[in-house]
Parts: structure tokens; C-alpha cells; sequence
């Protein structure tokens, strides 16, 4: 279990972040390429994306296991944008690369390459870069847009939970993992960890690789984060065998599709908001998620005020075109650990982790 600590200063320092955080997106995608290959939504994903690595990838899933510690470092703040994000991993003093490549190497085997970059080895660090930039181009640069609007849609909920019923109800509705008992943050954790804010306050980051609970750094004296699943795992991934948007639009006509689609990539949405983004009256939205509500796609869940439509199971399994009986991709991974390879980073084949 993991405890955050506020205090009164705390809670009026709470910040949700503007944009989606590169350098998390990086390192959460990494473990979802490293989680099984029967996922339910990064499976598929998984299967078309570990082709499309070059070697430069050993580097970075040796660094980002799946599961257990990440090093800190990896994962700076205050880096919008990619570019600042590698220039601050890059320029990590020595003794943060010491300490947090002594915490991965105390917890799993690492290749020798490791106490290159802990001494900030120039060429070294060189590939690191290289590595993080070529992953991200390869990987999220072309769903970009899907992050952020996952994520956007993300913030705009946490606001109006922050302006409907105050820091109670934004902390008590980061999902199921989390409990709001003030003034402790209860969240639900592999390890036992505190964090004490100590009037820092604390920066809420949604992530759309996120995956089942949220995640912050080991050390308590960074810069205090919570990273937590955007999207309530409702992660629109196309993957093989999805119907695609030509069959759906036959199955349920065009604008109809383009609603359940839209539903699916925000998350959930309002009706006014599903009207604006879709260029449509509010009254044509409302017309086409009350047929989608009545046949099971779409719940429809009424506030005080306003009415807020999500995907349902019956709906993700349209969207995505699985169900329950799809096998595991013929792709998964072998079981040896590119973690322990002692070839120099950038050599030999990229080969998943597991």
C-alpha cells in the first residue's frame, strides 16, 4: 500500500498536469510491452509493435523491467515535450544515475553497460538518448494525438470533480485503486511506500499507459507525483481482427460509429461535449447515445446536472473486435531477459523483455 501524507498547504498545491508526460509514456508503454501477450488491450498492440524495433530497445527494456523498480531518473520533471525530456534524463548529475542504477542492479540482474551510464559515460549516455528519441518515433509519435486526447478528456473530468465537490472528490475519484481518507491518500500498491508531501503539494499525472493502479518515483525527496490510468483502462488500441471503422459504419450507420468511436478515445464523454468535438447539435448526440445506450454499447451514468456516457464491455469488444475466447498472439515473447545481455546497447537484435 502506498500512503500519501497532506497537509493544508498540500492541498492547495494539487496540479494535474497540462499535457500528457512524455517521458512517462515512454516508460509505461515499455512495461506494457513487457506485460503478457494476451493482454486484453496492449496484446494486440504488443504483437504489431515489437516488430517495428531496432536494437536500440535492448537499452531501454533493460532499464524498464515490466514489473518491480524503474530508475527514477528516467522519468524527470516538469518535461512537456520529448526534446526536454531526454535533455534531462541526459543531464542527470552522477550521483542520482549512481544511486538509482545501485537500486535496479540490488533488485534484478544488469548488463555490464550499466556502470557506464552510472559514471555518465558521454558515449554511453549518447545511445540512451538516441535510444529514447528512435523509441518514441517508432512507438508513440503516430498515436500522439490518442494520448492526448485521452488524457485531455482525463484533466477535464478531474476539474470539474475539483470544482463540483472540492479536493474530496478529486482525489476520491482517481479509481478503484485509490482511497481518499483524509488527509492520507490511500492507493493500492505492490510495495509498502509513505509519502510525506510536506507542503510540496503533488502533480497528478494521467497517463494513457497507466495500467490497473497509478505509480509514483521511489525517492520522497523528488519532485511528488502520482501517474494514474487515464481512461479507466478503456485504452482504444486498434489491433488485428478489429471490425475497423468501414464495418462498424455498416453495422450501425456512420454517424453512429463515429459516436461510439469517439466515446471509446475519450473515455467518456458528456453529450455536449461528444456535440462539440463531432460538429453536431446536442440533440443529434443525444438522439444517437440513447440508441447506443438502449443496445448495451454505451452506459449512461446521470449527475446533479449532467449526464456522462462510457463505453460498456459489449461496446469495447465492438470497437476492438475480441471476445473472451481470442487465443494469445503467435508472437510472444521467449522467455530469455534482454535485462542480463552484456552486449554493448545498440548491438544485436532488439528482442522483447519478459
Amino acid at each position: 500500500m502506498l500512503h500519501i501524507h497532506f497537509s493544508t498547504a498540500d492541498l492547495s498545491r494539487i496540479r494535474i498536469a497540462q499535457e500528457p508526460d512524455p517521458a512517462w509514456e515512454i516508460l509505461l508503454s515499455l512495461h506494457a510491452l513487457g506485460g503478457p501477450a494476451d493482454h486484453v488491450v496492449f496484446g494486440p498492440w504488443k504483437s504489431r509493435t515489437l516488430p517495428r524495433l531496432d536494437s536500440s530497445a535492448r537499452m531501454l527494456f533493460a532499464l524498464a523491467p515490466p514489473r518491480g523498480y524503474s530508475p527514477d531518473f528516467l522519468t524527470p520533471a516538469g518535461t512537456p515535450d520529448l526534446h526536454s525530456a531526454v535533455d534531462a534524463v541526459l543531464s542527470t548529475r552522477r550521483g542520482r544515475l549512481r544511486a538509482d542504477l545501485a537500486q535496479l542492479a540490488g533488485r534484478r540482474r544488469t548488463p555490464s553497460w550499466t556502470r557506464l551510464l552510472a559514471e555518465g559515460d558521454a558515449e554511453t549516455m549518447r545511445r540512451l538518448g538516441s535510444a529514447l528519441h528512435g523509441y518514441h518515433d517508432r512507438v508513440l509519435a503516430g498515436r500522439w494525438h490518442r494520448i492526448r486526447a485521452v488524457t485531455d478528456a482525463e484533466r477535464t473530468l478531474r476539474g470539474r470533480d475539483l470544482l463540483d465537490g472540492g479536493v474530496e472528490k478529486l482525489l476520491g475519484g482517481l479509481g478503484p485503486r485509490t482511497r481518499w481518507e483524509s488527509p492520507v491518500l490511500r492507493v493500492d500498491y505492490p510495495v509498502d511506500q509513505e509519502l510525506r508531501l510536506r507542503g510540496r503539494g503533488l502533480r497528478l499525472i494521467p497517463s494513457y499507459f497507466c495500467w490497473r493502479r497509478p505509480i509514483t518515483l521511489l525517492d520522497e525527496e523528488l519532485t511528488p507525483v502520482l501517474v494514474y490510468p487515464a481512461n479507466r483502462g478503456l485504452h482504444l488500441l486498434t489491433g488485428p481482427g478489429r471490425p475497423g471503422r468501414t464495418a462498424l459504419a455498416r453495422l450501425l450507420g456512420r454517424t453512429r460509429a463515429t459516436v461510439l468511436e469517439e466515446i471509446a478515445l475519450t473515455g467518456g464523454t458528456t453529450g455536449d461535449d461528444l456535440a462539440r468535438r463531432l460538429g453536431m447539435s446536442p440533440a443529434s448526440a443525444g438522439s444517437h447515445t440513447a440508441v447506443l445506450a438502449s443496445t448495451g454499447l454505451i452506459s449512461t451514468h446521470r449527475g446533479a446536472d449532467v449526464a456522462r456516457h462510457t463505453l460498456t464491455p459489449l461496446g469495447l469488444a465492438m470497437i476492438e473486435g475480441h471476445l473472451p475466447t481470442d487465443g494469445p498472439p503467435t508472437d510472444a515473447p521467449p522467455t530469455d531477459d534482454p535485462s542480463i545481455d552484456d552486449r554493448p546497447p545498440g548491438t544485436g537484435p532488439p528482442g522483447p523483455p519478459h
